[in-house]
């Protein structure tokens, strides 16, 4: 895109309440981005920064991909918007479909969001519906773990486990428990891939299960990997024993994959890669490759079936109180079959695949650069976690950030002083020896 073309910065910063940013630093100095093609941003002079985090983890298919953007315009003009409430469009049922055939086992049903943290929220519900309907009603509770994260919902941040995320909102839902996390350096720095220790951590379930009575519990929710922490590969063996525990027990297991989803481990989800079959899944970022708002909840058919098909109310009565104004938006909607068929048509998972041992080299090849006390991958998914500053934890990592984007050009994914990798699956070995490069010339230069 020629520079004059980009949009200018704009003279007045203050009114946009920022989330998640250091407003009073950031508008003192800022970091804007006009356009963006491919692996790369553009700021309004003109400069290309390299993106080593797909965004905010959902540009999959890279910025700009061009039959989403087509799509997209295509649609607009088309239909711009249709109620989902007593009406459909055909695109809505055309995405359920693809969805369905995407994931494993029988997550045959989508229910359609527009966010991550809304198809959390709306995964908590359908698990407490499902427990009433079936005549369990007793079971209100849901366990969630240490460090995880789930959205911003008042149901994503109370089975979230991540404290800055929590503690200025009172006290959320009532009857939520925690697992312990699974990072514990002194078993587990620098694993490559799943750590081997760690397994033993999901039988802290059972403990949860004895002290509250698995009558009371509805459902357990993790990331397959936790991504927002700082990337937690799981142990070998720990996402099959939660598993096994749950499905003895009548708990719904609920995989987070709002990160893990389309092709970050090289698979359509990570219930796929890791061969465990949820009972729901959250999708949303790589749905649409980021380019609209997106989200969707995958329900296996007994889910449905209880909710939906056994129920004995008439059929002019609705089955389900839940829903959004912008449910599978038609736009949202002609972006995701897009994306689809651009991950598919341009083999994105399967090159993600590819690149996944190139991508753990390089990574680890950071292991002797200075403040380095960990580093963790899975698929193209990586952290490099540095030590804190003594009396100032966080400062380190956003420091790196920034001198990423003013002097090397680059965009990295930090969480306190973890900086967290996840490229677009359009990345060649090149672009990752790129990204790893200018990162390891960004570290050395800390102190």
């Amino acid at each position: 895109m020629p520079t004059e073309q980009l949009a200018q910065a704009p003279n007045d910063l203050e009114p946009f309440w920022m989330p998640f940013t250091p407003n009073r630093h950031f508008k003192k100095e800022p970091r804007l981005i006009s356009a963006a093609e491919g692996l790369h941003y553009l700021t309004p002079d003109g400069r290309r920064i390299l993106d080593s985090s797909a965004g905010l983890w959902c540009c999959n298919a890279g910025h700009a991909p061009r039959r989403v953007v087509e799509a997209v315009r295509r649609q607009i003009g088309e239909l711009d918007f249709a109620p989902s409430f007593q009406f459909g469009h055909p695109h809505a049922f055309e995405l359920a479909a693809r969805l369905r055939d995407l994931f494993p086992g029988d997550l045959d049903y989508a229910f359609f969001t527009n966010s991550g943290s809304e198809s959390v929220d709306t995964a908590l519900k359908l698990a407490l519906c499902y427990q009433r309907v079936i005549g369990q009603g007793s079971r209100t509770r849901v366990i969630g773990r240490e460090r995880g994260y789930h959205g911003v919902g008042f149901g994503g941040i109370s089975v979230g486990g991540i404290g800055a995320n929590r503690k200025w909102y009172g006290p959320l839902l009532p009857g939520v428990d925690h697992l312990p996390h699974t990072r514990v350096l002194e078993h587990t720095a620098f694993s490559r891939g799943q750590p081997q220790w760690g397994a033993h951590l999901a039988d802290e379930l059972e403990r949860i299960i004895e002290l509250h009575d698995a009558s009371t519990i509805a459902a357990v929710i993790v990331e397959p990997v936790a991504g927002s922490i700082g990337v937690y590969p799981p142990p070998v063996g720990y996402l099959e024993r939660l598993r096994e525990i749950t499905e003895r027990h009548g708990i719904l297991l609920i995989f987070d994959e709002v990160i893990t989803a389309f092709g970050r481990l090289g698979k359509g989800s990570a219930s796929e890669y890791f061969g465990v079959q949820p009972d729901l899944v959250t999708t949303a970022k790589g749905l649409t490759g980021g380019t609209i708002p997106m989200g969707a909840v995958m329900a296996r058919k007994a889910i449905y079936d209880a909710i939906v098909t056994d129920n004995n109310g008439p059929d002019h009565a609705i089955e389900l109180f839940h829903g959004f104004t912008y449910s599978a938006h038609p736009v949202a909607s002609a972006a995701a079959l897009a994306a689809l068929d651009t991950y598919r048509e341009e083999r994105l998972f399967e090159n993600a695949a590819e690149l996944a041992p190139h991508f753990e080299e390089a990574v680890h090849s950071l292991r002797d650069c200075p403040n380095v006390v960990d580093i963790r991958n899975l698929g193209l998914m990586g952290a490099v976690e540095l030590s804190p500053r003594e009396g100032a934890p966080g400062a380190r990592g956003y420091e790196a950030m920034v001198r990423a984007f003013f002097d090397h050009d680059m965009m990295i994914r930090i969480t306190g002083d973890t900086i967290a990798l996840s490229p677009p699956l359009i990345a060649t070995r090149a672009d990752i020896e790129e990204m790893v490069g200018r990162l390891r010339a960004i570290l050395t230069r800390l102190d």
